[in-house]
């Protein structure tokens, strides 16, 4: 059988009670720790504090008398003030690593004696496995023939080993999981993943975030839901301050974000706090922080850095400690390739990068969104509204089709069922408005040709190649980009653009087709990739 070797403290006061032979008929929580007839103790490791050597003499002895089975191994440690945390925490620390522990001896820590300060530093060491062991903590018994022993309990930290305390955390876990998807019961694997991530970092990190993906993804709406979990699990206690940043624009921009002194310029009639100082101990969303100036860029880093920043006008810094969160639709990296975005700032909020995939990258996730976007819509209108079966699967059937673009996303779901349940008679969608809805999306997305692209092309081309095309082409060849860019695949893509006459070719292949047709501009499917 393995020796059961137990480590504790002496206690200056509990082991210290009575005096002469009425000792015997207090409690000593050392003592009774071998007056147990269920409990054999092979070995004592007796820390103590060397001003009490008197007592720990005294211990020792009535020990030996009523278990000389047991070995005492007296060890010294030096601690001057034991309600100092972070010396008591270091002398226990250092006996633990450098004691030798025997994987065949069960060790068991004591818990009930020295300050509280000293239990807990045993406690931590002993979870971290500094100890490898269990704790044992001791107490006075009940009535009198239990009054000198006292009573005794081992406990296992080994949380694995309780079903229920183990659920009970799963259980928190997956009600975190779910409270940042909105209670939307997604199915998409890779989104679920992605806020299976998201709630860890949120819960365990004070860095910031940096959450990436097209427009109308969702990044504000999840930005809001950070802030909420980490205030229900009290990592910030401050407000939730949004802005965005495309809307700051000149002078007035700087005295936004970072504040100003009153007569700081013409029309600052009163001292303005900014934005950073009033998310003090809270979460500070910059949605667009692609958008941003370079002097306020060149701010925030610093306010990111320091927590301190210069008010406009002031002569004497701010301080918040802020935790923050950023949005962005852009590639900040090539912005930083354009000298549009600090090198810099992007290296210290990108830390945690998250980027949120668009509505046609998640078709599994239209039909519990749809149930979502009805109940909001109940809620804000006081009036119930459904949809009937025929009309659900002609909507389902559309939306997640490669014919359904989603090009504002969310927005665009969000703005399709705020129609058709307005619309409804009776507050059941059905088919009739399903139709009409399918054919204004249509009407939309295919009316977006020419506004997309310039920007497009010229990212992708350069501005004198795009001036060098037909207009014809340059219209054509901006929608398939954008179908490559909200495509996963070449097939995908291809699927999408040659949805008619594919069906009418023996030999369907829609990759070497776009394929063909993307070389005549000397473009390959990598360069959307990248």
């Amino acid at each position: 059988m393995k020796k059961t070797v137990i480590i504790g403290l002496l206690g200056s006061t509990l082991d210290n009670t009575g005096q002469g032979r009425r000792r015997w008929e207090r409690w000593r929580p050392t003592v009774g720790l071998c007056q147990h007839e269920d409990l054999l103790v092979d070995r004592l490791e007796l820390l103590y504090q060397k001003r009490f050597a008197p007592l720990l003499k005294r211990v020792c002895k009535d020990i030996r008398s009523i278990s000389p089975e047991t070995e005492i191994v007296c060890r010294e440690i030096s601690i001057e003030n034991p309600w100092d945390f972070e010396e008591v925490f270091a002398a226990l620390h250092d006996f633990a690593v450098q004691y030798p522990f025997d994987q065949d001896h069960d060790y068991l820590v004591h818990i009930s004696t020295g300050t509280h300060v000293a239990q807990i530093c045993l406690f931590l060491l002993t979870e971290s496995r500094y100890f490898p062991a269990r704790l044992i903590q001791t107490g006075p018994g009940r009535g009198r023939s239990g009054k000198i022993a006292g009573s005794y309990a081992i406990i296992d930290l080994d949380l694995s080993r309780y079903d229920r305390i183990a659920s009970r955390f799963q259980q928190e876990l997956q009600d975190d999981i779910s409270f940042l998807k909105s209670g939307i019961e997604t199915r998409n694997v890779a989104f679920n993943q992605l806020i299976d991530q998201i709630e860890k970092v949120a819960i365990h990190s004070v860095e910031p975030i940096l959450l990436t993906g097209p427009t109308g993804a969702g990044k504000s709406l999840l930005a809001q839901k950070i802030y909420e979990l980490k205030k229900s699990k009290r990592k910030i206690t401050g407000e939730l301050v949004e802005v965005n940043c495309a809307t700051l624009k000149g002078e007035n921009a700087m005295a936004t974000l970072f504040g100003h002194t009153r007569g700081a310029f013409t029309g600052a009639t009163h001292e303005r706090a900014g934005l950073l100082r009033t998310a003090n101990e809270g979460l500070l969303f910059l949605d667009e922080v692609g958008e941003l100036g370079v002097d306020e860029q060149a701010m925030l880093l610093r306010a990111i850095e320091n927590k301190r920043f210069f008010p406009v006008g002031a002569d004497q810094e701010s301080c918040s400690e802020f935790q923050l969160i950023c949005g962005t639709n852009r590639d900040l990296q090539k912005e930083c390739a354009k000298g549009n975005f600090r090198d810099d700032l992007l290296a210290r909020i990108n830390l945690w990068t998250f980027t949120m995939p668009g509505l046609a990258q998640r078709p599994e996730d239209i039909e519990p969104n749809l149930d979502y976007e009805l109940i909001k819509f109940s809620i804000k209108t006081g009036r119930r509204v459904s949809i009937n079966k025929e009309a659900r699967q002609r909507f389902l059937k559309f939306s997640t089709s490669p014919e359904a673009i989603w090009a504002a996303n969310f927005r665009d779901l969000a703005g399709a069922v705020t129609r058709m349940a307005t619309l409804s008679p009776n507050g059941r969608i059905g088919i009739n408005e399903v139709d009409e809805e399918i054919k204004g999306l249509r009407l939309k997305w295919q009316g977006g040709f020419p506004g997309r692209q310039d920007s497009a092309l010229s990212d992708l081309l350069g501005s004198e190649t795009c001036n060098q095309l037909d207009y014809f082409d340059r219209i054509q060849l901006a929608e398939v980009v954008h179908i490559c860019r909200q495509s996963a695949t070449i097939s995908k893509a291809g699927r999408v653009l040659f949805n008619i006459s594919r069906m009418k070719k023996k030999k369907i292949n829609d990759a070497d087709r776009l394929r063909k047709y993307l070389g005549k501009f000397g473009l390959t499917w990598q360069d959307f990739q990248e």
